[in-house]
């Protein structure tokens, strides 16, 4: 069975890949359609989407190993903070002509979605514990004291 750190990395590494892959096709896209501008949205889009996710996989990862009990707590105080920098970036990026507006969107919103499927995809063919076998038993250390 993966331990919690490993499925992490299983997480980082193929989501990462799969949304860097996608994003790459996006900006390639945007670039046929609509120029160098559209591109560097795109670009700036999914680097977006790779940055927050992979560092509240990370957040989370190890909240999760050291306080399991919140996990909860973690995973929506994550959302929220993303969503507000996330909401503080739009504001912020809403008159600017450096780049295609329309592109950088269109890539958060594929990024974002093929982030999410490949994670549902991972933890639904991983078999992870939820449940640690080993939590009750007491070993020969324990119990002689010494």
């Amino acid at each position: 069975m993966p331990s919690a750190r490993s499925i992490d990395s299983l997480v980082l590494r193929r989501a990462g890949l799969g949304t860097g892959v996608t994003g790459v096709i996006v900006v390639v896209v945007a670039w046929f359609v609509a120029g160098g501008s559209a591109a560097l949205g795109a670009g700036l889009g999914t680097v977006l989407v790779v940055a927050f996710f992979s560092i509240g996989q990370f957040a989370l990862g190890t909240v999760l190993r050291n306080n399991p009990q919140m996990a909860l707590t973690m995973a929506l105080t994550l959302y929220l903070i993303k969503i507000g920098a996330l909401m503080v970036i739009l504001v912020l990026l809403a008159d600017t002509t450096a780049f295609n507006t329309k592109a950088f969107a269109i890539a958060i919103l594929v990024c974002t979605l093929t982030w999410t499927v490949l994670e549902v995809w991972i933890f639904s063919t991983t078999k992870v514990l939820y449940v640690d076998p080993n939590a009750g038993q007491v070993t020969n250390s324990q119990e002689g004291g010494t």
